[in-house]
């Protein structure tokens, strides 16, 4: 049978004027014995009087036999006659109902749960509160909040919300980072306060549970760390931006000193060496501190470190797994005292640190090097959530760092190859005045397929090319190196411009439709532009076609400046459309410059505002053509190209009447006697008489070739320029071949002959037929 509820009395001073039945059962005290005595004898806490009357929850009470009971009560007022506090009536429920239970659940509550009256003072703690707070309940009850805690910062916070709930009545729901009293670290803190109403709806306190949610705070911090790795690591493809990137991330929220230390190789784009059972030699690229200058690192930047095979770095680069090393281990105190052998006399480079972390840098199944991360000023030790975490951030940052390594050796494959391709010294020739300058590009997408070539032609003429092939990486600089080989093969043929970039789109689109790798998918799928122009020196006439090239800007000798207005074709591979040739006559002197798109073109860059400028910045004052072309890239030049840039300037000069002589040829074998003692006259007035013979037998053989099988019109022409050079034109078409005599035969010894006496010789077509030349090289004074 369930107790009845107890009924006491008390009067102003807390003194018990009324004892019922009920509270004997509870308590164990008859009337006679409990009458007289004041309530603090009878309850285990030290309760003021000015507050019985607001009591209201669970209390302990002393029992007859010593041991404590834990009572559900409630205290109300009672006033006399006339109106003036004449004492308390307090009312007692029996354990085993619902009370009870309900304060069961109170007291074993895993959070912190506490009851503050009106004003702010305690009236009841359960066992998680105590421990918090870190004194018994009977200290507390009865007590201001305030006067319970140092933290005055914590004090005004929390004390703020509880006078919000009892001047509201409303509930109150806030997170806080903050300590406790019995607590050595700050903890994070799920809070909420509720207004306590009796069945009349009377506010009669407020209700707090505070839930420790320090680990789900960690969680979300560790997994917005990972989210901020994500946009800031790895940014640049830069390798050491990237390990800076990592170090800036870490430190200070999850580390107080941080640093990455990379395998050697790996900094040199080179592939992975085998690994060693000694110890691991690491070069220092990145480290940061919260203290300013980082006087906790025992290695300058840049520096060769040495760490021996049982140090956590050596073991987690060798081992691929992550060393955690706490204060007072054997493996720490190793650590701490080779870093420290290092630091100046009464100095350690270590002081304060408690804990530390190696995790190995790992990207692909590599391992590429070690971030050390170590806490000093932060109370927490580096625990195994930590270590999963570590690892995960390690794990993003090697990917990028790997990323860098193998875009710094895709680069620098590129760059070697297309300095490969590219010409190394341009030819001495007296056409032009030639500069150049490339500059590759240092955009994330990587070495681009710019080039250009100066290729000498027969007559005194020289080819000017420039090319691209939009894309970049390797395949695009090969692509650019077999278009660039072709181009020299199709220039050393001596075909019109037009008609060259006809036979190299032809190339391109059968490069295209034999799908033979990624390079002529390349081509395929982005093309390539070139600009061919050749200049001759005796009729200073410069042709020149495009294929999707801008066209090149000119400088006449006045200053006037101007774009050559001329009609470009498709890119190469589009097919479809014709190639027109464009010709001028240009001053002696005059400057033409053939550039790459990547000179004026960019993302937020207008393209005819760049060509202004550059118009404008080649007339600049400038010491040499080659201080001209510096001038034209820092005036024009974006900041940050994206695209390769490729300028090639060429002054123009005219070869003039005292080079060359001409002479019309009858097409008569008689003829050819006069015609030879012409030549050695000519060449007696150059001062050339030491090259006679072999022009002589030169003129001979060409001039007799035109007569026999070509037709007249017969020119002979002789150009002095850095070789002797003689040409013979008739309106033929048809090409001499070169073929070998047997014994008996009587002819066709001629054009071997000229072949042996000359440095090279040749035909091209014209317009009106062809033209047969042979170079001698001029004697040396």
């Amino acid at each position: 049978m369930e107790h009845a509820s107890a009924v006491v009395t008390l009067d102003i001073h807390g003194t018990v004027t009324g004892w019922s039945d009920g509270a004997r059962r509870l308590t164990g005290y008859p009337a006679e014995e409990a009458v007289g005595r004041t309530a603090r004898e009878l309850l285990a806490g030290d309760v003021p009087a000015d507050s019985l009357a607001a009591l209201s929850g669970t209390v302990r009470m002393r029992h007859r036999d010593g041991t404590l009971v834990a009572l559900p009560l409630r205290a109300c007022a009672l006033t006399g006659p006339d109106g003036e506090a004449a004492g308390y009536a307090v009312t007692v429920e029996p354990p085993g109902g619902r009370n009870s239970v309900a304060e069961l659940a109170f007291e074993q509550a895993a959070m912190s749960m506490s009851v503050f009256d009106t004003r702010q003072h305690y009236l009841r703690l359960n066992e998680m509160a105590c421990q918090v707070m870190g004194v018994p309940e009977e200290i507390l009850l009865g007590r201001y909040f305030s006067d319970s805690v140092e933290d005055a910062e914590h004090s005004r916070g929390f004390l703020s919300h509880l006078r919000q709930v009892a001047e509201t009545g409303r509930l109150v729901r806030y997170e806080s980072f903050t300590g406790a009293p019995a607590l050595n670290r700050d903890h994070a803190w799920t809070t909420e306060m509720w207004p306590v109403r009796d069945a009349s709806g009377e506010l009669l306190g407020t209700a707090v549970a505070a839930f420790d949610s320090t680990e789900q705070y960690w969680a979300r911090e560790r997994l917005a760390l990972l989210n901020k790795a994500a946009a800031a690591i790895g940014t640049t493809l830069d390798l050491v931006r990237t390990a800076e990137e990592l170090v800036e991330v870490v430190v200070p929220r999850f580390a107080d000193f941080a640093s990455v230390d990379l395998l050697e190789w790996v900094l040199g784009a080179e592939e992975s060496p085998r690994a060693s059972s000694e110890g691991v030699k690491l070069r220092r690229v990145a480290h940061g501190s919260v203290n300013e200058g980082t006087p906790e690192a025992a290695v300058h930047l840049g520096h060769v470190d040495a760490h021996p095979a049982v140090s956590p770095p050596a073991r987690a680069v060798r081992e691929g797994r992550v060393f955690v090393s706490q204060a007072g281990e054997p493996s720490f105190m190793r650590w701490v005292a080779e870093r420290n052998t290092r630091a100046p006399a009464g100095r350690s480079y270590r002081t304060g640190a408690h804990s530390m972390m190696a995790v190995p840098l790992r990207a692909r199944g590599i391992t590429l090097g070690v971030a050390v991360a170590v806490r000093m000023e932060q109370p927490d030790e580096y625990g195994t959530e930590d270590a999963v975490f570590a690892e995960e951030l390690a794990s993003r940052a090697a990917v990028c760092i790997d990323n860098a390594r193998r875009f710094a050796r895709e680069r620098s494959t590129a760059l070697a190859l297309q300095h490969s391709l590219l010409p190394r010294g341009l030819p001495g020739q007296a056409a032009l005045e030639v500069a150049h300058r490339y500059l590759p590009s240092v955009s994330a997408a990587g070495i681009g397929g710019d080039w250009f070539d100066v290729i000498p032609l027969s007559g005194s003429r020289v080819a000017l090319v420039v090319g691209d092939v939009v894309g970049h990486g390797i395949p695009s600089t090969a692509t650019m190196g077999r278009l660039c080989t072709a181009v020299r093969t199709l220039a050393d043929v001596d075909l019109p411009p037009d008609e060259l970039l006809t036979h190299l789109d032809d190339l391109v689109t059968h490069l295209t439709a034999d799908g033979t790798g990624d390079t002529d998918d390349e081509v395929a799928e982005l093309g390539a532009t070139c600009l061919y122009a050749v200049y001759d020196p005796v009729s200073r006439c410069l042709t020149l076609a495009a294929a999707g090239h801008p066209a090149p800007a000119l400088v006449l000798p006045d200053g006037t400046t101007r774009t050559v207005r001329m009609t470009a074709g498709p890119p190469l591979g589009v097919g479809g459309l014709p190639f027109e040739a464009t010709e001028l006559e240009l001053p002696e002197g005059s400057v033409v410059a053939l550039y790459t798109d990547g000179l004026v073109e960019g993302r937020d860059r207008d393209i005819d505002h760049a060509t202004a400028e550059l118009c404008r910045a080649l007339t600049a004052p400038s010491s040499s053509l080659d201080a001209l072309c510096d001038t034209v890239l820092k005036a024009v030049m974006p900041e940050e190209p994206s695209d390769d840039v490729a300028l090639l300037l060429a002054r123009t000069r005219a070869l003039g009447t005292d080079h060359i002589r001409t002479w019309d040829v009858p097409p008569d074998p008689a003829h050819v006697p006069a015609t030879r003692r012409s030549v050695m006259e000519q060449l007696s007035e150059w001062g050339l008489d030491e090259t006679a013979f072999v022009t002589e037998l030169v003129v001979s053989e060409l001039v007799t070739n035109a007569i026999r099988y070509g037709e007249p019109p017969i020119r002979l022409r002789l150009i002095r320029d850095s070789a002797l050079i003689c040409e013979v034109s008739d309106a033929s078409s048809t090409s001499p071949h070169l073929r070998r005599a047997h014994a008996y035969d009587e002819g066709g010894r001629g054009l071997l002959l000229v072949a042996q006496l000359t440095q090279r010789w040749g035909s091209r077509q014209t317009v009106n037929g062809k033209t047969i030349w042979a170079e001698q090289p001029l004697p040396t004074e």
